[in-house]
């Protein structure tokens, strides 16, 4: 990590620990960052010109840390919500 990134060493020492530590997080994080993809490309596919990326961003983080079908269910709310009156 030294060679080929611009972290200072004991950020990777800190990195190496921590995934030693916890294996699944990175996994746990790539699983977060696409189902968050996942759910920005169907409400941007279903609100169109409406979708609002501003407001799709505070709807995923105004709960703080959800489980991944809560999540998927607060943003699918916002969505038909928007559906509905027109306005994300």
């Amino acid at each position: 990590m030294l060679a080929n990134t611009a972290l200072a060493e004991n950020n990777v020492v800190n990195e190496v620990d921590r995934y030693i530590t916890a294996p699944a997080q990175a996994l746990a994080y790539k699983t977060g960052q696409r189902e968050i993809l996942r759910l920005r490309a169907e409400a941007e596919r279903r609100l169109g010109p409406k979708f609002d990326v501003k407001t799709f961003h505070e709807r995923v983080l105004e709960s703080g840390a959800v489980a991944l079908g809560v999540l998927h269910d607060r943003v699918e709310a916002w969505v038909r919500g928007a559906e509905k009156s027109g306005t994300p």
